[in-house]
C-alpha cells in the first residue's frame, strides 16, 4: 500500500535529509520510503501536499488526558489550588467511564492539533477498571500514545501486582505502549525509587519522574546511582546548573511545560540553561485545566521567554523540542519525530495558504511564531490518514461531546463545586 505526498514544502528535521522548498514524501506500508523534489509513483495514493507544509508530527511526551473534562476552569489556579480541585475534590468522583471520555477526548483532541505520539502521564488510579479504560481509551484514538501509569497516585503499593498486570495488557509492538511514572525523591524514599527503577528496567519500560521547584533531588539520585538514561524528569525548575549536567551525563531527558510553570509559580522555564547544561530539552502541554492543549502555544511560550531572557534559542530549536528530540526522550526515535526513509509516515500537513501565515517565507520560522492548531490540514500517523480536510477521519465526535459533558456535570455535582467560573479550590494552609 503506498501513499504520495506530493507538491508540499518540506521541514524534515534531519539533517541528512534537509529541507525541499517543492518536495514529495513516499510512503509504503506505512513506512517513509522515500523523500526528494520528485518522486515518480503512479501506482500511490495521492495526496496534493501543495501549499501545504510538511513536517513530522509533535511529540508531546507528557499529558494528563484525565482531566479533559475540565478543561479551563483552572486557568487562574496556583499549583496548591490545582492540587487541592483535580485531586482532593474531583478525583474521588471519577468512574472507569469518565477516565475514559477524557482520555479520548483529550487524545483526540491532541490529534486534531497535530501531536502523533504523546506520553499519557495517568495518576488517575483508584481501581484496575479506571487503568484499563485509560488504556482502552488510548487504544480507540487512532494515534501512537504511551500509557505512563503513575506510581504512589492511587495504586496500591508497591506497585509491581499493578504495573505487571498493565504490561501484560500492552505487550508487542502496537501503537500503544506503555511507561511507568516513577514517585521520586520529592514523594517518597530512594529505596522504593530504586525498586520502581528495578521493577521497569526488567519489563522494559521507560520511566517518567515529575520533579517540580525543590532542588536537591537528582543530586540524590545520582549519590544513589539512580540516574538513568531511560528516564525523563519532567518540570525540574528549581534545579541547579549542577544536577543538570548530573542529567545530561546520565543520558536522561527533560520535559518542560512553560505555560503550566510560568502561570502556576514554578518559575522559568529550564529551556537555555539545559541547554547549557548539555541537554536536549523537549516540551509538553501537561493540564489542559490550566492551559491550552496544543504545541504551538507551548512553543511560543518557551521561544519568548528565553528569548526575553538571554536571546537564545532560534525557532528550528523549538521544532526538535517537539519532534526529535522529544521522541527520543520517549526511547521512539528509531520509529518517529522526523521525515526519515525507514521512519514510520507520522506526518502532518500545515496550511501554508491560511491568512494567519500566509505568505510562508520561512517555514519553521512561521510555525513557531504564528502557527495554531487551524493549520492542521492532514494527520498521517503510521501511515494512515487519521485526518483529512481539517477533519478526523471516522470519529463521532457529537456522541463524545454529549458524553464528557455528562461526566463533567456528573462529576462535579459529586464534588460539590461550581461550573460557573467561581471556582477557587483553597489550599490548606501550613
Amino acid at each position: 500500500m503506498k501513499t504520495l505526498l506530493t507538491g508540499g514544502t518540506v521541514v524534515s528535521m534531519d539533517p541528512s535529509v534537509g529541507d525541499l522548498a517543492r518536495g514529495d514524501v513516499l510512503i509504503e506500508d506505512g513506512v517513509i520510503v522515500e523523500v526528494a523534489a520528485r518522486i515518480d509513483a503512479p501506482d500511490a495514493e495521492m495526496i496534493d501536499a501543495t501549499d501545504r507544509i510538511v513536517m513530522p508530527g509533535f511529540v508531546d511526551n507528557h499529558r494528563h488526558t484525565w482531566q479533559t473534562a475540565f478543561r479551563g476552569v483552572g486557568a487562574d489556579w496556583t499549583f496548591p489550588e490545582w492540587a487541592v480541585a483535580m485531586h482532593g475534590t474531583v478525583k474521588p468522583h471519577y468512574q472507569p467511564e469518565d477516565v475514559y471520555a477524557g482520555t479520548l477526548l483529550g487524545r483526540l483532541e491532541a490529534l486534531h492539533s497535530g501531536v502523533t505520539t504523546m506520553l499519557d502521564w495517568y495518576h488517575v488510579a483508584q481501581t484496575p477498571e479506571h487503568e484499563d479504560a485509560a488504556v482502552a481509551a488510548l487504544r480507540d484514538a487512532p494515534g501512537r500514545s504511551i500509557f505512563c501509569l503513575g506510581a504512589g497516585w492511587g495504586t496500591p503499593d508497591p506497585v509491581d501486582a499493578a504495573v505487571r498486570r498493565v504490561r501484560a495488557d500492552l505487550t508487542g509492538d502496537g501503537l500503544v505502549t506503555m511507561a511507568l511514572g516513577l514517585r521520586g525523591p520529592e514523594a517518597t524514599d530512594l529505596d522504593t525509587v530504586a525498586r520502581e527503577l528495578e521493577l521497569a528496567a526488567g519489563l522494559g519500560l521507560r520511566t517518567s519522574m515529575h520533579v517540580d521547584v525543590v532542588g536537591g533531588a537528582v543530586a540524590d539520585l545520582r549519590e544513589h546511582g539512580l540516574l538513568r538514561d531511560t528516564t525523563t524528569f519532567v518540570h525540574g525548575n528549581g534545579l541547579g546548573d549542577e544536577e543538570l549536567r548530573m542529567l545530561a551525563d546520565a543520558g536522561s531527558s527533560l520535559s518542560i511545560s512553560p505555560d503550566v510553570e510560568l502561570k502556576m509559580g514554578f518559575g522559568s522555564p529550564m529551556t537555555g540553561r539545559a541547554l547549557a547544561a548539555g541537554l536536549r530539552p523537549t516540551l509538553s502541554v501537561d493540564d489542559v485545566p490550566s492551559v491550552g492543549g496544543d504545541m504551538f502555544s507551548t512553543m511560543r511560550t518557551a521561544f519568548a521567554v528565553q528569548r526575553g531572557l538571554d536571546g537564545g534559542l532560534r525557532s528550528r530549536e523549538l521544532l526538535a523540542f517537539t519532534t526529535v528530540d522529544a521522541a527520543a526522550s520517549c526511547g521512539l526515535d528509531g520509529r518517529t519525530g522526523s521525515i526519515t526513509p525507514g521512519k514510520d509516515a507520522d506526518v502532518i500537513l500545515l496550511r501554508a495558504d491560511d491568512l494567519t501565515v500566509f505568505p510562508v517565507t520561512d517555514p519553521a520560522a512561521t510555525i513557531v511564531s504564528a502557527g495554531h492548531p487551524g493549520l492542521i490540514d492532514t494527520v498521517l500517523v503510521a501511515g494512515r490518514v487519521v485526518k483529512r480536510d481539517g477533519v478526523l477521519v471516522d470519529v463521532d465526535l457529537q456522541t463524545l461531546r454529549t458524553r464528557l459533558l455528562e461526566s463533567r456535570d456528573r462529576i462535579a455535582a459529586a464534588a460539590g463545586v461550581p461550573l460557573d467560573g467561581t471556582w477557587r479550590p483553597q489550599p490548606v494552609s501550613e
